[in-house]
């Protein structure tokens, strides 16, 4: 079975910080989005990938083949935005007739991937939600079997919202859907929507059930990365520090901190995850990302997110500070 990847989007919501690099590779809680994905696939027994890139795409690329080295990949270039189902089109090559999981880029999931992988039939992750108009939503029976697809509905019918989880096993059967939609410019919203090719396989008599997704993060927004960033350090094991760089500091877990740190004179935690070779100084860091290479100085932050290279003097209390930007507040 493949996996394929789409991470083909721009990141607008996460803007500034996907001017200059993938959203996708935006760290939480010590590696990127798409390490947790990728990582969780690799230990269900996956090591065929296929990667949807677009924007930035050579970062993703150079990430994956330099992290991941025994695992075999393509990358199929996706250059307008058209939407998830043209993305998966333009993938058939790469694809095959062979059953695919296909599993978006800035989504984190906990669920069995086993015993998704190992399903008689085609299932899609589904989670409830309170407002499903922003979601592919499904209409299902009592048995879980899905009868309706919708992307986007203005009335939901349906508060099951899919989580970007698709096992297909009848791949032939959906990109003959993929085709025919794109040949007739069959959109919803002007985009081309896997939601949609799926539910022309319904149509045709393609059975697919739910899966019930145990949490969903969508990791699109600011908040919702803090957020993620925030459980998965409390539940993962990232209260080991290197002793030596941190110097006159306090350490609330969970604390993430990479290699080649320098902390000191610093009070930092809770949930702050902190890239490598970071440079903290007189600063109280709290709920908090902090990307590679950035320097702080008397700082003090709280829900912030810090891009790559980022320099900080001064004092502030929320920021949402992009890649290689410097602000001075003395």
């Amino acid at each position: 079975m493949k996996a394929v990847i789409p991470v083909a989007g721009i990141g607008t919501r996460l803007r500034p910080h996907t001017h200059t690099q993938p959203k996708s590779l935006i760290p939480v809680a010590g590696k990127p989005i798409l390490a947790h994905i990728v990582d969780q696939l690799v230990e269900a027994g996956i090591d065929d990938f296929v990667f949807i890139i677009g924007y930035l795409g050579d970062k993703i690329e150079e990430y994956i083949s330099k992290t991941y080295p025994s695992i075999k990949t393509s990358f199929v270039m996706q250059t307008t935005g058209k939407g998830t189902g043209h993305a998966i089109w333009l993938a058939k090559e790469a694809i095959g007739n062979q059953p695919i999981l296909v599993v978006f880029g800035d989504t984190i999931c906990e669920v069995n991937w086993k015993e998704i992988i190992d399903s008689k039939t085609s299932v899609l992750g589904v989670k409830k939600v309170d407002d499903p108009r922003q979601f592919g939503v499904a209409e299902v029976d009592k048995d879980g079997k899905i009868y309706k697809l919708v992307e986007k509905p203005a009335i939901p019918k349906s508060n099951l919202a899919l989580v970007g989880i698709y096992k297909i096993l009848e791949t032939k059967e959906l990109m003959t859907c993929l085709t025919s939609n794109i040949e007739n410019n069959l959109k919803t919203l002007n985009e081309f929507h896997l939601t949609d090719a799926m539910m022309c396989m319904v149509a045709l008599g393609t059975e697919f059930y739910t899966y019930n997704v145990i949490s969903w993060f969508d990791c699109g927004k600011k908040e919702i990365l803090l957020q993620t960033n925030q459980l998965l350090l409390k539940r993962g094991n990232f209260n080991t520090i290197d002793k030596e760089s941190i110097h006159n500091s306090i350490i609330i877990p969970p604390v993430f901190i990479d290699k080649g740190c320098k902390i000191s004179n610093s009070i930092v935690g809770p949930n702050v995850s902190i890239g490598e070779n970071v440079h903290i100084e007189s600063s109280i860091i709290k709920e908090s990302i902090i990307g590679p290479f950035a320097e702080l100085n008397y700082a003090v932050l709280t829900n912030s997110l810090i891009g790559n290279d980022a320099s900080l003097q001064g004092t502030v209390h929320s920021l949402n500070l992009g890649d290689s930007a410097e602000i001075n507040f003395g």
